[in-house]
C-alpha cells in the first residue's frame, strides 16, 4: 500500500495530464520557432522565450491545486516532501523539453535563457499559488513578463538584468540570480504551505 501512495498523490494532482500538457507546450514552442524562422536570428526567439515558459508555468501552477485541503492539513505524514517533489519534477520536465525550441547560441537567447525563464516563471507561479490559489497562479507571472516584454528597448542601468530577467540573454548573471531566487522562494513557500484553498466554504 505504501507504494501506491505517490501514485495516488500524482493522480489527485493530475500529474499525468500535466505532463501531457507540458509535452504539448514544448511541441507548440518548437512549431512556433520553426514558423518564425528563429534559427535565422536569435532575436526572433525572444517571444518564444517569453511565452513558452509562461505556458509551462501556468500548466504547473494549475496542478498545484489540492482537492482536499482539509485532509492535507490533518494527514499523519507531512505533505511538504511530496509537494516539493511534484514542483521540482514538473519544473525539471519543462526545463528539459522547452529548450528544444531554441537550440544553439547558448550565450544569447538559447537553451540557458529558456531554462532560466522556466525556473523564474515557475517560481513566481508557485508563490502566487500560495497567495491566490492554483487557479489564478498564472496571473502574476503573465502580468510581469508581459510588462517587461512591452518595456521600450534601450533602458539601461545596473538593475536592468535583475528586474528584466525574462528578456535577458542566457549569459546574464543578474537575470539568473533573479530567476533562481524567485524559484527558490516559490518552491519553499509551496512546500511549506501548499496552495491557498479555493471554492465555497474555504
Amino acid at each position: 500500500m505504501k507504494s501506491a501512495g505517490p501514485l495516488l498523490y500524482a493522480r489527485s494532482r493530475a500529474v499525468p495530464v500535466t505532463l501531457a500538457a507540458l509535452a504539448g507546450t514544448a511541441a507548440f514552442a518548437v512549431w512556433a520557432a520553426h514558423l518564425m524562422d528563429a534559427y535565422l536570428d536569435t532575436y526572433r526567439r525572444v517571444p518564444i522565450l517569453a511565452l513558452a515558459p509562461l505556458l509551462a508555468a501556468a500548466v504547473i501552477g494549475t496542478s498545484l491545486h489540492s482537492a482536499s485541503p482539509e485532509l492535507d492539513r490533518t494527514a499523519v505524514h507531512p505533505w511538504w516532501p511530496r509537494r516539493l517533489a511534484q514542483l521540482l519534477g514538473l519544473t525539471a520536465v519543462a526545463a528539459v523539453l522547452l529548450p528544444a525550441a531554441v537550440l544553439g547560441d547558448a550565450h544569447a537567447f538559447g537553451p540557458p535563457a529558456m531554462i532560466r525563464n522556466v525556473l523564474g516563471c515557475t517560481g513566481v507561479t508557485a508563490v502566487a499559488a500560495v497567495l491566490l490559489g492554483a487557479r489564478l497562479s498564472w496571473l502574476p507571472a503573465f502580468g510581469y513578463v508581459s510588462a517587461v516584454y512591452l518595456t521600450p528597448p534601450g533602458i539601461r542601468g545596473h538593475g536592468v538584468t535583475l528586474w528584466a530577467w525574462p528578456m535577458q540573454p542566457g549569459s546574464a548573471p543578474g537575470a539568473w540570480a533573479a530567476a533562481l531566487t524567485a524559484f527558490a522562494v516559490g518552491a519553499a513557500l509551496h512546500a511549506a504551505y501548499g496552495s491557498r484553498p479555493e471554492g465555497p466554504g474555504v
